[in-house]
């Protein structure tokens, strides 16, 4: 399931805005559209957000100043640490005097084979007839090809496995109701979405085996960020013995950020909370909302971090490192 295509010069993304009703795809022009389609979510996903800054970089830096064009680029989705590498790989690239579009490809090919990787060490950990809880999405709408949350659910039904999903539905913007189910579904795959606040009933019911999510930034320490509702689903799973892996590139681990209270989150507009997806507001015009796009996994509830580079796991401050060697 592609959500990105780059050919005969043009760059196209699937609009995961209007999904799973509509499927639309749409040429980027310029710049100030990169930065509307990773604003708004047309594209999300650390991984995919990188492959696309990455193209972008190459393709509209021909126009622009670089060095200004990666800052505008960055400060469009900030807590989304592939961003800002993917970026700055294409900056090396054209201090080092390299092709930027074959730098492009070549970041979108590593990405399958790290979605590959990240697949085969997360499927590593489960069992044929698994009952597994996810939240938000992490497919290959959010990547390249397999995904990472998602990843190990996708290789295994290609392996003859079968799993029972369980997809929150994520609010306020409800990737998990509307992408994840979108993909597992067009998989072959059993899914079946849940209000987010159903997790705990699921858990205590014995359905769910494991829980698989994604990740945005991963600090020194283990810290994750993932999408606003992760944590209280880490602390159920904590309150169950349910394992609780958070799945997601190496790239995404920021040894610069030393814990959780250092990474930047992201406030969103709360419209999206009231009057998104739905067809008349579900409060007044005044009521305030607090809207932060994620929020941060204390390292202590997370079983284990799976990368392409391998599993780590506590204490991360150590193991995260281990894995370069």
């Amino acid at each position: 399931m592609e959500n990105l295509q780059y050919k005969d010069g043009k760059l196209l993304i699937l609009d995961q805005r209007l999904l799973p009703n509509e499927e639309k795809w749409i040429e980027i022009k310029n710049k100030e559209q990169v930065f509307d389609a990773i604003k708004d979510l047309a594209v999300r996903g650390a991984p995919a957000i990188g492959i696309f800054a990455g193209y972008s970089m190459a393709l509209f830096s021909k126009d622009n100043d670089i060095y200004k064009l990666k800052e505008y680029l960055d400060s469009s989705r900030p807590t989304a640490v592939n961003l800002s590498w993917a970026t700055a790989r294409i900056l090396r690239a054209y201090e080092s005097g390299k092709n930027l579009l074959d730098e492009a490809v070549a970041i979108h090919k590593e990405d399958i084979e790290m979605c590959k990787k990240i697949s085969e060490y997360g499927l590593s950990l489960l069992k044929d007839g698994d009952g597994i809880l996810t939240h938000c999405n992490a497919g290959e709408l959010a990547t390249s090809k397999y995904g990472t949350g998602l990843g190990p659910l996708i290789l295994g039904k290609e392996k003859g496995y079968n799993f029972k999903v369980y997809s929150d539905e994520t609010r306020p913007l409800l990737q998990g109701a509307r992408l994840t189910s979108y993909e597992l579904e067009k998989a072959g795959i059993d899914v079946t979405v849940i209000c987010d606040n159903m997790a705990g009933f699921v858990m205590k019911k014995g359905l769910i085996n494991a829980v698989l999510v994604g990740c945005d930034r991963v600090a020194a320490n283990g810290d994750v960020a993932n999408k606003i509702g992760t944590s209280s689903v880490a602390v159920l799973a904590k309150y169950y013995g349910v394992p609780f892996y958070v799945l997601g590139p190496y790239s995404t681990v920021d040894f610069n950020c030393k814990t959780g209270d250092d990474i930047k989150i992201e406030m969103r507009d709360g419209d999206e909370i009231k009057k998104k997806y739905f067809e008349k507001p579900t409060a007044l015009e005044e009521t305030k909302c607090l809207n932060p796009a994620f929020d941060v996994t204390d390292n202590s509830l997370i079983t284990a971090i799976i990368t392409d580079k391998g599993i780590a796991r506590a204490p991360y401050e150590k193991s995260l490192k281990e894995l370069l060697k």
